[in-house]
């Protein structure tokens, strides 16, 4: 396994793959064959390290396949309190912080989840402490501190650059996109990542760029030309 390879998490590489935790080795050869498709160098919108990091990724995840969780048997007495115990968090919550109820161990337990929350993370409520994991989704990775973002925006400003609102799985990101990161489909965004918190700084956000579909309109041009067909009137 290389030293990059080594670095992906497995929630990175589900994340990578599109693949839900428990995807069995069909689906996640097909996965793999969708993402090698659409990264390799070879394609207009392809992307040599993202071809790297997709292959790394298929590698890890047949190294260490799904196994199903197994239970212990039902005894009478009452089973000890988790002192630690998986939390999942999507990624939004990651960013921006928020709130997760939870029961446990016939317990209900409410927590407030500060923004920055990164792999591996340590939240304590109540005697039990809860590890962060990353919820895979569709065009979002998070690598460390950075946030990698597929963004669709006009096929036009991936053609000449310019200032826009790309549409992204967190929400519209705006975005300066020069002539040079048009062409090569990539914009990074300093300390647009996940913000900073305790010993960790700030991150940056990578979006890669896609063009939107021939004939969508962005807000902006369809008010000017809901004003523009106003005045005529």
């Amino acid at each position: 396994m290389t030293a990059r390879a080594a670095a992906l998490t497995l929630s990175a590489a589900r994340a990578l793959l599109g693949v839900a935790a428990d995807a069995g080795e069909r689906e996640l050869r097909k996965a793999y064959r969708e993402a090698a498709k659409r990264a390799h160098p070879d394609r207009p919108t392809g992307d040599a390290a993202l071809f790297r990091d997709v292959l790394a990724a298929y590698r890890l995840l047949q190294e260490h396949p799904y196994q199903p969780a197994t239970f212990p048997p039902v005894v009478a007495s009452a089973a000890p309190i988790a002192d630690r115990v998986l939390l999942e968090i999507d990624i939004a919550v990651a960013i921006s912080g928020g709130a997760e109820e939870l029961a446990i161990d016939g317990r209900r337990l409410r927590l407030k989840l500060p923004a920055g929350l990164r792999e591996g993370d340590k939240v304590r409520v109540e005697g039990v402490t809860f590890e962060v994991r990353h919820r895979p989704q569709d065009g979002v990775l998070v690598r460390g501190d950075d946030l990698w973002l597929t963004g669709r925006v006009d096929p036009r400003v991936l053609a000449e650059g310019g200032r826009v609102e790309a549409d992204t799985p967190l929400g519209r990101r705006p975005a300066w996109i020069s002539t040079k990161a048009a062409a090569r489909g990539l914009v990074r965004l300093p300390g647009q990542g996940l913000p900073a918190r305790a010993t960790h700084k700030a991150g940056d956000l990578f979006l890669r760029l896609e063009a939107a579909e021939a004939g969508a309109e962005s807000p902006a041009r369809s008010l000017l030309k809901r004003f523009a067909a106003a005045w005529a009137a």
